[in-house]
């Protein structure tokens, strides 16, 4: 199967929550609806997908099973693009990784924000039960059902093996590799830098407020890590500060500009990339989703 134009017309089943896939797809007319559950009592409308969006990816990076039906909300045409074509599309199109890359951060970025809103409220709810916000309940309740049904294990590339397939890569050129002390900062909150980072030796802090009383230890990174894609993928400041936590700390800068050149001498390292946005992507929903089912089991009151 090779990649192929297909059309839908209003109110036709593109792809199905829990199916296998083997194909994904970018939507180039019309619109579509996002629905957890369709066709059952509960089911609810996600999202809606405009033109030049991309859907069904996640199955195809992490071979995942789909995570929600996405059905034609008028008649559509969509390109569908068989995984094991990918590099093939992406040579020909290279602007389109970049746009795929976008796509899947400027979709963690917003998780993000709906997984920080809901953890402050549960903070504040252990708190004081009183202080509750109808309208962030409101954004709960539509994705609750998801925890239900969504209950996979999730698991990363691990450390060997990315360490393993990091061995092979030989295009030191495409990225710059920056050496740290121990305490030295790598990049500051609030920071705008259009560069994601790659550790490649030593140890790396992620944290919110460094510096103040505040401050709080997000994560520990160890090689092979990326951090900072956001920086990259999206036009928003940098909302955390890494910080090199060893003596002979490498790190590759890697930039936007870079990655038309990575594509082709060094493909498997956006396949890294691509993996890691993914999996980031589904652990910050499992996790929002976590919050919300206490949010709304213990301080919802009926």
């Amino acid at each position: 199967m090779g990649i192929v134009e297909r059309t839908f017309n209003n109110g036709e089943v593109i792809i199905k929550e829990g199916d296998d896939g083997s194909t994904f797809f970018q939507l180039i007319e019309g619109t579509a609806n996002v629905f957890a559950d369709y066709g059952k009592k509960e089911q609810f409308r996600l999202a809606v997908l405009e033109e030049g969006e991309y859907f069904g990816e996640m199955a195809i990076i992490e071979t995942y099973p789909r995570s929600a039906t996405v059905v034609a909300n008028s008649k559509v045409k969509v390109i569908e693009i068989p995984g094991n074509e990918l590099k093939t599309y992406f040579d020909e199109n290279p602007d389109m990784i970049i746009a795929l890359m976008k796509h899947l951060g400027s979709r963690l970025s917003a998780m993000t924000k709906d997984y920080n809103e809901a953890k402050d409220l549960l903070d504040e709810l252990r708190e004081s039960d009183s202080n509750k916000k109808g309208s962030l309940f409101s954004k709960i309740k539509k994705h609750i059902n998801m925890y239900q049904t969504n209950k996979a294990v999730f698991t990363a590339m691990s450390a060997e093996s990315v360490c393993e397939a990091f061995e092979s890569i030989t295009d030191e050129g495409t990225g710059d590799i920056k050496s740290f002390g121990s305490r030295e900062i790598i990049f500051n909150e609030g920071a705008n830098e259009a560069c994601l980072y790659i550790l490649r030796n030593g140890k790396v802090g992620i944290y919110k407020n460094y510096g103040e009383r505040t401050q709080q230890k997000i994560s520990e990174l160890s090689p092979v890590s990326f951090f900072g894609e956001l920086g990259m993928l999206t036009d928003e400041p940098r909302d955390t500060t890494a910080v090199a936590e060893a003596e002979e700390t490498y790190v590759e800068a890697v930039y936007e500009d870079y990655l038309d050149t990575i594509i082709h001498s060094c493909p498997i390292k956006i396949d890294m990339l691509l993996k890691h946005l993914s999996f980031r992507l589904r652990q910050t929903n499992y996790d929002f989703l976590k919050v919300c089912k206490e949010i709304t089991e213990t301080y919802d009151n009926k």
